[in-house]
C-alpha cells in the first residue's frame, strides 16, 4: 500500500491550497482516511477526516476554511485549504485508517503560510 501526498507550497497568508493523496495497492474505498500535520515543537494533530461512507470530521481550528474529500474512483483523498493562517504551516500527511486504526502514513507535503 502506497499514500503518495502532493499540493504542498508556499503561500501568502489569506491564500489556498489543495493537497491530494493518491492511494494505491488497496481497496480504497471502504478505508476511512485522514489528514495530520505536524508542525515544529508541536504535537501531531489530526486535521480532517473522512469515513468510507463519506462523513466528515474537523478539528475545530479548521472548521470553515478546509474541506475533505475523496473521489473513489481515482483513489484519491484531498484537502482544500482556504484562508490559511501563518500557525496551519506544517508537514501534512495522510493516513489510512484514523486514531489508533491508521496503518498507513504518506510521505507527507509541506505546507508554508507567509505572514
Amino acid at each position: 500500500v502506497q499514500l503518495q501526498a502532493s499540493g504542498g507550497g508556499l503561500v501568502q497568508a489569506g491564500g489556498s491550497l489543495r493537497l491530494s493523496c493518491a492511494a494505491s495497492g488497496s481497496i480504497f474505498s471502504i478505508h476511512n482516511m485522514g489528514w495530520y500535520r505536524l508542525a515544529p515543537g508541536k504535537q501531531r494533530e489530526l486535521v480532517a477526516s473522512i469515513t468510507s461512507g463519506g462523513s466528515t470530521h474537523y478539528a475545530d481550528f479548521v472548521k470553515g476554511r478546509f474541506t475533505i474529500s475523496r473521489n473513489n474512483a481515482k483513489d484519491t483523498v484531498y484537502l482544500q485549504l482556504t484562508s490559511l493562517k501563518p500557525e496551519d504551516t506544517a508537514v501534512y500527511y495522510c493516513t489510512r485508517g484514523l486514531g489508533q486504526e491508521v496503518d498507513y502514513w504518506g510521505q507527507g507535503t509541506q505546507v508554508t503560510v507567509s505572514s
